[in-house]
């Protein structure tokens, strides 16, 4: 932009941006940086056209303000000279003669209130004059200054065929200076945001909003003030300017699609899309004449505060000239003309080149890719990024004005997975939470185990002893010898039951040394009888298969699981031992295709003395044990099992995950 004064003039309150994009759809220039899902505007890239500040509902972007330079003008002693855009019926639509508007204007302390009207009078005459000595020529209205900015900044190529005339504010500032002097402070009061960034020729430039603002911090009403008249010079059918057609209508130009060749386009969408038409015609000497508004009409613009729609307010600037026109004086009108036929009102266009280099395919495509666009079907063109296409977003994303996450698509899937990763986490969380509920139960009986073993084992001895003496002193043919050695055999599986409960609660120190994982697998198959039904298969998927275990307490826990496993397949089937490793750990996966364990159960499979084997056929300290010896190594173990075939195949899975070098010690 030109003004030297301005550095910005739309930014983000950002405690307000709820991230909804669309300021980065409704912006033609997509000057809008996501930044860490915040909407940032880029004051290099923006043209001024204040789109984003019309139809941002959470009121994130706003326009740089100026009535308060405004208010420090009006304190100076040379009163400044206020210049109206003719869009001021549409707006004060409330005020029902503009004289009141301009006596409140006056009442702000301007000194001169003019119509920028007029200046719109004089160059529509320009324009008429491009249009019957270079018919074919082509040209583009230079007379909004988004416009005017967009395609010096878009498509610079086509600065040369701007039309080289002054818009009507520059044209009235310059009447302005000529007529009340060339010192002359001049603020023009108008709808439109780029205005404030236009030209040096004015002083300042505040929106009708900011305008009602001044009125109101003030006191100032219609009913207040001393309705006035405009400071000639007086306008004509400029007042029509500000809606779309206005400029030809001013200029008499006819849009006969048979004897013109002009075209009309106004709005984000439709300007673009005229320019691109006119970028894109093969003969240079035989383009259309554009006459092209970044607004709706400037009765659109983002200095508007009334809610009124575009054909009510066209109505309202319709109505204003017509009853303008009704008493209006043509000889004041055209010797005004006369006057200010000598001002200059040419405009030089500067190339000001800002567009970003479009990136290439394969670094489009790679960034497509990664927000799970992989094939052209993948490609929805939603639009709810901001971005018109897919293929938009990704070269957003290169160049730093856009972030994956604004993808709808892609952001969805990302949630889906983050649900599925948070239920699988919460699965894990509550295994965790149910294995810690059974270690805490398995300590307690631990201790309760101990007590009891240790307490046991004197008597048990005592017993044994005796009864042995007596068996000696007693015939082997007596009956009574035949019940000595009952009480033997009773009293030695008692021990064998108390030295079960000692290994269950026991804080024996685990002997380590490095073993072949592998080769001990095969040979824990001897320590089980295998039936000839059943299967036993090993598979290996194992890089390193020593790991630091105490053999003779491992043996005992295959050989349990082994044995449980045999046991739980009466009918036969298959006992699969699977070995898999990484870094730090080796798995061992003991799988049988058996009847399984009820659900009932599940919670019992680790404590004392549970079994469901028939009566004197187990202990119901093998399981326990073999959790203890586990925990020993500072392992874990993991039990999966299904015991509904009509939930699938029956069997149980005991995965035992062992550290590779577990340093010796004790664990509880």
């Amino acid at each position: 932009m030109s003004h030297s004064k301005h550095q910005q003039l739309v930014y983000t309150v950002k405690d307000r941006c709820r991230v909804c994009y669309t300021c980065v759809r409704e912006c033609p220039v997509k000057a809008i940086r996501i930044i860490n899902g915040q909407a940032e505007v880029i004051n290099e890239r923006c043209i001024g056209c204040g789109n984003c500040t019309i139809v941002c509902s959470q009121g994130a972007k706003v326009y740089l303000r100026s009535d308060d330079a405004v208010d420090h003008l009006l304190m100076e002693i040379q009163k400044p000279i206020a210049i109206v855009a003719p869009s001021f019926p549409a707006e004060f639509t409330e005020i029902k003669d503009h004289k009141n508007l301009v006596g409140m204007i006056r009442a702000l302390g301007f000194r001169h209130v003019c119509e920028v009207a007029f200046g719109a009078d004089m160059v529509a005459r320009e324009y008429k004059k491009i249009h019957e000595n270079d018919p074919g020529e082509g040209s583009i209205s230079s007379d909004c200054p988004a416009i005017a900015f967009y395609i010096q900044h878009y498509h610079p190529h086509l600065v040369k065929f701007m039309a080289p005339i002054a818009s009507p504010m520059v044209a009235m500032a310059r009447i302005v200076r000529k007529k009340y002097g060339k010192n002359s402070t001049i603020v023009f009061i108008g709808p439109c945001i780029a205005k404030k960034a236009e030209s040096d020729e004015i002083d300042e430039s505040i929106t009708f909003s900011e305008l009602r603002d001044m009125y109101s911090a003030k006191g100032i009403s219609p009913d207040k003030v001393m309705p006035s008249e405009f400071d000639p010079p007086a306008a004509g059918k400029g007042s029509i300017f500000p809606v779309s057609r206005g400029l030809l209508q001013t200029a008499n130009i006819s849009e006969d699609i048979l004897t013109e060749n002009v075209i009309v386009a106004s709005g984000r969408i439709n300007f673009r899309e005229a320019v691109r038409e006119f970028e894109n015609e093969k003969n240079d000497h035989d383009k259309h004449h554009l006459e092209l508004l970044c607004c709706r009409g400037c009765i659109m613009g983002p200095g508007m505060t009334q809610k009124a729609s575009r054909y009510n307010r066209r109505m309202s600037v319709s109505q204003f000239v017509r009853k303008k026109l009704e008493n209006f004086d043509f000889e004041a009108w055209e010797e005004a003309i006369e006057e200010f036929s000598t001002v200059d009102l040419t405009q030089n266009h500067d190339v000001k080149d800002r567009r970003i280099p479009t990136p290439g395919n394969g670094e489009i495509n790679k960034v497509l890719q990664a927000i799970g666009k992989f094939e052209h079907k993948d490609h929805l063109n939603c639009g709810a990024c901001g971005y018109d296409t897919c293929r938009d977003h990704a070269i957003a994303i290169i160049q730093g004005l856009a972030e994956n996450e604004m993808c709808l698509p892609y952001s969805i899937e990302k949630l889906h997975q983050s649900v599925m990763e948070l239920n699988e986490s919460n699965l894990k969380l509550a295994t965790a939470q149910q294995a810690l509920r059974q270690s805490e139960k398995l300590a307690s009986m631990g201790q309760l185990s101990a007590g009891i073993a240790h307490e046991l084992n004197n008597p048990l001895g005592v017993i044994t002893m005796y009864s042995n003496i007596l068996k000696e002193e007693i015939a082997e043919g007596d009956p009574i010898h035949q019940d000595l050695n009952l009480i033997v055999e009773q009293a030695a599986r008692c021990k064998k039951i108390v030295g079960g409960l000692l290994n269950f609660a026991r804080k024996n120190q685990v002997n380590l040394s490095p073993t072949n994982i592998i080769d001990f697998i095969k040979s824990s198959f001897s320590t089980i009888l295998k039936p000839a039904n059943i299967e036993i298969i090993i598979e290996q998927n194992i890089q390193n298969p020593v790991a630091q275990i105490d053999t003779d307490q491992m043996m005992q826990v295959l050989s349990n699981l082994e044995k449980n496993a045999v046991e739980a397949m009466p009918d036969g089937g298959k006992l699969t031992i699977s070995l898999s490793d990484s870094p730090e750990n080796i798995t061992i996966e003991i799988v049988d295709t058996g009847t399984g364990i009820s659900n009932e159960n599940m919670e019992h499979v680790f404590t004392p003395f549970f079994t469901t084997k028939e009566t004197g056929k187990g202990t119901g300290l093998g399981l326990p044990l073999v959790y203890g010896i586990v925990k020993m190594h500072k392992g874990k173990i993991d039990l999966k099992t299904n015991a509904d075939p009509s939930q699938g195949s029956t069997g149980t899975s005991f995965i035992l995950t062992l550290p590779r070098n577990n340093g010796s010690g004790f664990r509880e």
